[in-house]
């Protein structure tokens, strides 16, 4: 799914305006992202939770040369998924395999 997609399953379900729909969207991700640009954690119940992972400097190579490089330190951002979610589409799965075991005969 895209951010587009979600803008218009948003519009469609609620009756409003592509706009009104695109500014909720932008509003909710300009707010998570300030959020985590300042440090603290996001945690959606159910979905799951976002944080910042600081990673440490190293010397890595150059997978094309070979020679020797200086990786710096940096900030990435981290899902983890949710209990609820990661059980819903571990369910949805083996929903799946058992449908198509039922429909080929296996």
């Amino acid at each position: 799914m895209t951010r587009s997609d979600l803008i218009g399953r948003l519009a469609v379900s609620h009756n409003i305006h592509f706009r009104k729909a695109e500014a909720v969207i932008n509003q909710v991700f300009g707010s998570m992202a300030d959020t985590l640009v300042a440090g603290n954690r996001i945690e959606i119940r159910g979905f799951g939770s976002f944080e910042i992972r600081e990673y440490e400097g190293h010397t890595g190579r150059n997978p094309k040369t070979g020679k020797e490089v200086v990786v710096k330190s940096k900030k990435l951002p981290f899902f983890k998924v949710g209990k609820d979610l990661k059980e819903r589409v571990k369910g949805s799965v083996s929903e799946g395999i058992i449908e198509n075991r039922a429909v080929s005969g296996i």
